[in-house]
């Protein structure tokens, strides 16, 4: 049998005994191979820590200086809202305040509990500040209070460490001397909202005591009364006690925006329309500088800095005055018969004389139509002037046929009715100046009588705001194309004509001047100062229907509006002023107001003598009753008011109460019965009456006259 081949090596022997020198080889081999891999890991971590040393020493360097040192942001001071004289509308003040930063606070409950028995502060304070802090995210600081003394924010300050998020300094406030009375004027500011920090950005947002305008001019014109904001660095320990500061960076202010606005004036007029709802716009008729413009009631801006409290909120919201609304922009009314001076000055443009005269027995029939005039026991015989002082409807019902609507509605457009102009603010309703051509397309019918007639009594489809109704004030008493302006600009180029006869203002100068201190429906409304008489017109727009009321009482909502246009001095016109009262039952709720505004601007000792008289018997000022009734609510709900909506809420139910008054869905199909006008006051001795001595009417050029 063949032997199976085999390699040598693969035979099994006996192993070879282990020599010394062999042990020594292979200590050595391993001892150099753990050697280099220590080598290389101790290369590796030099390199590592030369690499962190040197190619990002600055970067560790910022981080540790981060760790020893705190820069803090400086909120700006924001630029000052000025009126023509450089009294302050808006400013800032020095002030002691808290904040709470809400992902920093451990504990809300017990640290509110601290906080309200350190501050005092009241049950449905605390409720609004729980409310905010739910809403608010986590890097959004929620004011706790601010405008604090001394003694509370140093009792704030030594309990920090128990009370982590709590942010005691001090800073600047936003403040408004005179509180509501320019709430509509110049808005306000409050805390940046989390849609605020998304749109920028912007650290600043985030800042402690920061805030931005919300509304008015304050948010118009942010970027500018915004400012740069300072800084601060100080050196704190790690559980942040300061050590030293390091130094400050001051804060750059925001530019500051003067306004035409007399402050003084503004305040008045807020504080002389006492308990009504209404507005007062004054304007100067030489430049069109606006000198007043006020919507009372109002909101407190003050308060509305710190957020809107539950209690506040349920003051504004439950008031069926609307102090949420801008009335100067956003009212819309039908003007009454303070187009009347209008009216009269298309016909003059259009060819009528003033003296052609109708008789007025109560009514005018128009085919089987009687239309009929306020004063049911009729005026007589009527010519221009006697029917703008005397307010006769007949006289407007009769020669409007003539000249027809499109001639009134280019003469109102011309005055500025029916127009927005340009302002700085987010909206205005411009209402509407009817003629055949808009109500064709509005309604696909055509121009009808009783459409001119209510036109022509300021009725019917006819709407305006109280601005635009200052603006033709201004127009009819100086005969120029004034813009209303608001922005103080002493190098404005002066306006120019609006090409109307000088004559034929002096006729509606002359009735309009009539009216108040002649054998008018405004008596009353004399200025109590010699040598300066003020002429204007009254208005009385219908509300409800004489079958609900008659306007002058009952519910308030049912109570008619009452208007005044007018302009001082009556011979050489310096300032226009227009009032509108809502549901003050009629114009003579709103020429006292006029003529005390008025007379301000000539007498202000005399003025407030009158307002101080006044304001005793309505329980205080403006601030003063606001306050009471704050206090009553308070009392009455406390705690148990409902929550305060959150910033969008509270902007949609603003605009809610802002929204225009809505036109007829339907064309309309009759005549609008007249407001009653107050009867007239004897003319005074020394004041001469014009003549009214019938004249027949003269031959009028022929012009469109639907429906006539």
């Amino acid at each position: 049998m063949r032997q199976k081949w085999a390699w040598p090596w693969s035979k099994q022997t006996k192993p070879l005994p282990v020599t010394g020198a062999q042990l020594t080889h292979s200590f050595e081999r391993r001892t150099f191979v753990l050697g280099m891999a220590q080598a290389s890991v101790g290369l590796l971590l030099a390199g590592r820590l030369t690499w962190l040393a040197v190619a990002e020493n600055a970067k560790y360097r910022a981080a540790s200086e981060s760790n020893r040192v705190n820069l803090t942001l400086i909120p700006p001071r924001r630029g000052w809202v000025i009126d023509r004289t450089g009294a302050p509308l808006a400013a800032n003040r020095a002030d002691f305040r808290v904040d709470l930063v809400p992902d920093r606070v451990v504990d809300a409950d017990a640290t509110l509990s601290t906080l309200s028995k350190l501050l005092g502060l009241t049950a449905d304070r605390v409720s609004d500040i729980k409310d905010k802090l739910e809403k608010a995210r986590g890097f959004q600081p929620v004011e706790v209070a601010s405008n604090l003394d001394w003694d509370k924010f140093a009792a704030v300050s030594v309990r920090l460490p128990e009370l982590p998020g709590v942010i005691p300094q001090r800073g600047f406030s936003r403040y408004y001397p005179t509180g509501a009375a320019v709430g509509h004027l110049v808005g306000y500011v409050g805390p940046a909202s989390a849609d605020d920090y998304l749109k920028e950005h912007n650290p600043l947002l985030i800042t402690p005591g920061f805030k931005i305008g919300k509304d008015g001019l304050e948010k118009h014109f942010e970027e500018r009364l915004r400012g740069v904001p300072g800084a601060r660095r100080v050196e704190a320990t790690a559980g942040g006690r300061v050590v030293r500061d390091l130094g400050t960076r001051e804060d750059v202010p925001g530019k500051p925006i003067q306004l035409t606005i007399d402050a003084a004036l503004q305040d008045y007029a807020a504080r002389r329309i006492g308990l009504e709802s209404g507005s007062v716009v004054v304007m100067d008729c030489a430049t069109g500088d606006l000198l007043a413009m006020v919507s009372m009631p109002s909101y407190d801006p003050n308060s509305f800095a710190d957020g809107i409290g539950r209690i506040e909120w349920k003051m504004l919201s439950e008031d069926d005055h609307v102090p949420l609304r801008n009335k100067v922009l956003r009212g819309l009314y039908p003007p009454g018969s303070t187009v009347k001076p209008m009216v009269a000055l298309s016909f003059l443009e259009a060819g009528l004389d003033p003296e052609a005269s109708v008789g007025c027995a109560g009514g005018l029939r128009v085919g089987n139509r009687v239309f009929h005039c306020w004063n049911h026991r009729g005026h007589g015989t009527t010519n221009m002037s006697k029917g703008i002082y005397q307010s006769c409807d007949v006289y407007f019902y009769h020669f409007a046929q003539q000249i027809g609507m499109d001639r009134i509605a280019a003469m109102a457009r011309r005055l500025g009715l029916g127009q927005e102009f340009p302002m700085p603010y987010p909206g205005q309703s411009y209402g509407t100046v009817p003629d055949p051509a808009w109500k064709q397309r509005k309604y696909g019918k055509e121009w009808a009588i009783y459409d001119t007639v209510n036109a022509t009594i300021g009725q019917g489809y006819m709407l305006v705001n109280p601005l635009q109704q200052a603006v033709m004030a201004s127009r009819l008493a100086s005969g120029l194309q004034l813009t209303p302006r608001l922005l103080m600009d002493r190098h404005a180029p002066r306006a120019p004509s609006l090409g109307i006869r000088q004559d034929h203002l002096d006729i509606i100068h002359a009735a309009m001047n009539e009216v108040v201190n002649g054998r008018g429906t405004a008596g009353k409304a004399r200025i109590p100062i010699e040598g300066v008489q003020m002429a204007g017109k009254t208005g009385t727009a219908q509300v409800v229907g004489l079958n609900i009321g008659n306007g002058k009482g009952g519910l308030w909502k049912h109570r008619d509006h009452g208007h005044f246009i007018c302009f001082a001095p009556f011979d050489k016109p310096r300032y226009a002023c227009a009032v509108a009262i809502e549901h003050g039952g009629g114009s003579g709720a709103a020429y006292p107001i006029a003529r005390d505004v008025m007379t301000f601007l000539f007498d202000r000792a005399k003025a407030m003598e009158v307002l101080e008289g006044y304001e005793k018997e309505w329980g205080g000022n403006v601030q003063q009753r606001m306050a009471a009734k704050y206090n009553a609510y308070a009392a009455k709900f406390g705690a148990t008011a409902p929550k305060a909506p959150d910033e969008e809420q509270a902007a949609e139910a603003v605009e809610a109460d802002n929204a225009p008054a809505a036109e007829p869905t339907a064309a309309q199909t009759d005549a609008a019965p007249p407001a009653p006008e107050p009867e007239a006051t004897p003319a005074p001795a020394e004041t001469p009456a014009p003549a009214a001595a019938p004249t027949p009417a003269a031959p009028v050029p022929a012009g469109p006259a639907p429906g006539a």
